[in-house]
């Protein structure tokens, strides 16, 4: 019996979630010839230039390393195209790929997408996924094609939305399903010709980035969907409102039964605080006012002292 070859692998990933997926062909017997990753950006209080995590670990492990701001162009495409891959690796690259780049390996460009797709299209599946109050996602990989994960679908994997989740919870553990399911795809790839599966257009649902505007609790929503909003932008960049004319974020909260005006709170108490929303109450858990660390909203009570009546947002 012929031994399955080892595929020389193109990476190309810049999220904290694309760290997995790496580590995990760096182990496998697949041969990682170069990690792109974007250009160090400032960062901090200080501004001072700071790597993806990608590049990080790279230089952890001793990995061929291209930082650049582009591959569709210029230096960055020359510097790909000359590591002459079986497989582009990509894992929330963030970058829409052009067709020149999608044809530089000799096998097939490879996604890891972190939905069951045609399910959550776009670049925030993870997010959308909790925003909607789904109890279940995934992990797909899929042949790249010039549409926005539109390509026929390789592998899926489903894992359930657990009530406590938010998105650092689910998208850490969506990575880690990712990187298994990234390399039985490249296993699968270097034993021969696979058959991935279309997509139904029809089933397909769109993940958009959120934009600044979306991270603001807007208090004419229900309360369910303003909990399920937290959830989404929770560790970062959170859920934004005012108080007292600051900023505050909001990284936990609970949907209660309360009634009001919506956006004035309605009840103090030593366990906290509730907002009226346009159905049912909004109790924050875990907050940050503008410049401060997080904190249990009942230290929030006790520093802040709000009252009946005031207003958030």
């Amino acid at each position: 019996m012929t031994e399955t070859r080892s595929l020389r692998v193109a990476f190309l990933g810049n999220d904290a979630w694309s760290v997995p997926s790496l580590g995990a062909i760096a182990r496998s017997r697949h041969l990682v010839v170069t990690v792109v990753t974007a250009e160090p950006k400032p960062a901090g209080r200080g501004n001072e230039l700071t790597p993806t995590p990608v590049a990080v670990e790279a230089e952890r492990l001793g990995l061929p390393l291209l930082q650049t701001s582009t591959v569709r162009t210029g230096a960055g495409f020359k510097e790909l195209s000359t590591t002459a891959p079986d497989v582009l690796a990509v894992v929330a690259y963030g970058e829409l790929l052009t067709p020149n780049v999608l044809h530089v390996p000799t096998i097939a460009p490879v996604n890891v997408h972190f939905s069951l797709l045609p399910q959550l299209r776009g670049a925030a599946p993870v997010q959308t996924a909790l925003l909607a109050g789904l109890d279940r996602t995934g992990v797909t990989t899929m042949m790249m094609d010039k549409g926005l994960d539109t390509g026929p679908v390789i592998l899926q994997r489903e894992e359930r939305i657990l009530p406590e989740d938010d998105a650092g919870s689910l998208g850490e553990r969506l990575a880690e399903i990712g990187a298994e399911l990234l390399v039985e795809t490249l296993d699968m790839l270097a034993s021969g010709p696979v058959a991935p599966q279309p997509q139904d257009p029809s089933l397909a649902t769109l993940a958009p980035k959120f934009g600044p505007e979306d991270r603001v609790l807007d208090w004419s929503y229900p309360a369910a969907l303003l909990v399920n909003l937290v959830r989404a932008l929770s560790p970062t960049p959170a859920a934004t409102t005012t108080f007292r004319g600051e900023g505050l974020k909001v990284f936990k909260a609970d949907a209660v039964d309360a009634t009001g005006e919506p956006g004035r709170i309605v009840e103090v108490s030593k366990r906290g605080l509730v907002v009226a929303t346009a159905e049912g109450g909004f109790r924050p858990r875990i907050l940050a006012p503008a410049g401060r660390r997080l904190m249990q909203v009942e230290d929030f009570v006790n520093g802040h002292h709000p009252e009946v009546g005031e207003r958030l947002g």
